[in-house]
């Protein structure tokens, strides 16, 4: 019976990889009102003989954001295709003890690009929505590190409870936002149902949603946004390559939509629209 007791408590820490086939998070914001946009892994690329997998959704839909895992190092990497170079980053490392430090990237985020050096508090083995047991890795920043203040969470499985890219963000519903669901081939790991009803994985339709609500154009021209075909939308969200919210509005029953869009830098944008059926897609544009 001892050894059998030993065998189940080696099993039930061994390292859960985070990636699978088909993976889903589901990230809420309650700036201005809660908004929950999903993003997944969506198919595979090889870049110089290593295989990745490709982030869509919310504002990865340029499909430049590519996630590795070393499952034998416990490490997962991203390599980020920016408009002008291609960068690479160790998001996460399983591996640390407590106690270990570990430099924090938030690459393309809120958060700061270099987080600096944050400390292993705590590791705590906890129970998911799939009754199975995970590790919890609690960070705090690092005694000298003026970058970050905001403590930071991982999942083992899962990544960030903040962004899958910002490693040493504070998940804040009322900042930058969490996550409230993660699926891994559609099954539910993880949910947090503080802001939302319920977690239901939209992965297998995925295409459809993105196809859904109508043949929708965004055209960014003379300092002003155009949105066209937008009869059946109920609102529309416009973020930057950060994820950061710039503008809201909801439709009032209008074809078309015009945006001053005065302000904005040049660089890459997103505009979220959201269906009357709550179907939603994401339309990049250029401010140039």
């Amino acid at each position: 019976m001892l050894l059998c007791c030993i065998g189940l408590t080696n099993y039930a820490q061994e390292y859960v990889p985070l990636l699978d086939d088909y993976n889903e998070w589901k990230f809420t914001t309650c700036n201005f009102g809660c908004l929950t946009d999903t993003y997944y892994t969506n198919g595979d690329t090889l870049v110089d003989g290593t295989s990745y997998k490709v982030l869509d959704g919310y504002h990865y839909i340029s499909r430049g954001f590519l996630l590795h895992e070393d499952v034998a190092e416990k490490k997962v990497y991203a390599k980020i295709i920016l408009p002008n170079s291609v960068e690479d980053y160790i998001l996460y490392d399983f591996s640390l003890n407590v106690g270990d430090t570990f430099e924090m990237n938030n690459p393309v985020t809120p958060f700061p690009w270099e987080g600096g050096a944050f400390v292993l508090d705590s590791i705590v083995l906890r129970e998911l929505v799939d009754t199975n047991s995970y590790r919890h890795f609690y960070f705090s920043p690092a005694p000298g590190n003026t970058t970050s203040t905001e403590n930071a969470v991982w999942i083992e499985g899962l990544g960030s409870l903040s962004l899958i890219n910002a490693p040493g963000g504070a998940p804040d519903i009322n900042g930058v936002g969490h996550v409230s669901c993660f699926f891994k081939n559609g099954e539910k790991m993880y949910e947090n149902l503080d802001s939302i009803s319920k977690c239901t994985p939209d992965i297998l339709s995925v295409y459809d949603i993105k196809n859904d609500i109508g043949n929708v154009k965004a055209f960014y021209s003379n300092e002003t946004l155009q949105l066209l075909n937008v009869a059946s939308i109920a609102s529309i969200t416009v973020y930057n390559l950060a994820g950061q919210r710039l503008y809201q509005q909801q439709n009032k029953n209008e074809n078309q939509i015009w945006v001053d869009g005065s302000l904005w830098n040049s660089g890459v944008y997103f505009v979220r629209v959201v269906g009357k059926d709550a179907t939603a897609k994401a339309i990049k544009f250029v401010v140039d």
